[in-house]
């Protein structure tokens, strides 16, 4: 009930038009702050239980399998508590199973990209069942700042065109093995489906814009920061970090940043779904 409260009260903050200046852009960087920390809440929380969790486990219990149980009752208490509808869940659920996908490809014998060095009972193919989880925290992540800061997305393609990119991009995270890496391509193909393309936020009393380009760049960055925080923490490894920790390859910036279009995709589709259907009370 207070999280619902502060919801309220951060969405329906009373506009100031006497607010100018210096004083007006700390009011609306408060809110703006505030509303990002809010959106990231299931993030915060389960990195939380990243770095306070030990590698050793807790009680004979493994880290991975005790993650896997922490992300369950965040999200259901989410739900539960009316911070997610259940169609979003339906929502958070597909970016669990494409990610949990993703993740059994690229951590195969044959593959490699990446490990999951610590044991789990909760892993299976390999792959510990916490980790789809980290793909859906982008998703709840995109879902509460879309309520949040009343988004919307001025000019946005066709989104049937916007469907087949985010298919592409899916795609061409396994095929760059055997065919080559057409990331690049993919994206000048989503510079120019976007290009005219900017979200409409509201951090306190007044539209505010950006292109929605920078929108998935700038996401994707924080992204790749959190994940040289994990592994930094040891969560996974990558193979130049098995001898010792090193920074994750900036390319990887790229990558989060075509999967963010991906998930962003996934909920615009849903945005635009529930406006044009009529549900009932």
């Amino acid at each position: 009930m207070a999280l619902l409260a502060l919801d309220n009260w951060l969405i329906r903050a009373k506009s100031d038009e006497g607010l100018m200046g210096f004083r007006r852009f700390l009011v609306e960087f408060g809110y703006f702050g505030l509303k990002e920390a809010r959106a990231c809440l299931f993030v915060g929380l389960f990195f939380a239980a990243v770095f306070l969790v030990p590698r050793v486990g807790l009680a004979g219990v493994p880290r991975y399998d005790l993650l896997l149980a922490i992300a369950l009752l965040i999200q259901g208490w989410m739900v539960l508590a009316k911070l997610e509808t259940l169609d979003e869940l339906k929502a958070i659920c597909l970016f669990h199973v494409v990610g949990f996908a993703l993740e059994v490809f690229k951590t195969s014998g044959s593959i490699q990209s990446w490990s999951y060095p610590d044991f789990a009972y909760t892993k299976l193919f390999g792959v510990p069942l916490f980790s789809g989880f980290m793909y859906a925290a982008v998703g709840s992540y995109i879902i509460q700042a879309w309520r949040l800061f009343d988004l919307r997305i001025r000019h946005h393609p066709p989104y049937w065109m916007a469907g087949v990119i985010a298919l592409l991009i899916y795609g061409n995270f396994f095929t760059h093995h055997f065919w080559g890496d057409y990331r690049w391509y993919i994206a000048a193909c989503l510079g120019g489906l976007y290009a005219r393309s900017s979200v409409i936020f509201r951090p306190y009393d007044r539209d505010r814009s950006m292109p929605l380009l920078l929108a998935f760049l700038l996401i994707g960055f924080f992204i790749w920061v959190a994940e040289n925080i994990s592994t930094f923490f040891s969560l996974w490894h990558y193979p130049n970090q098995l001898g010792a920790w090193s920074v994750v390859h900036v390319g990887k910036w790229s990558s989060w940043s075509l999967l963010v279009v991906m998930t962003f995709t996934i909920v615009a589709n849903l945005k635009h779904v529930k406006e044009r259907i009529h549900v009932p009370d």
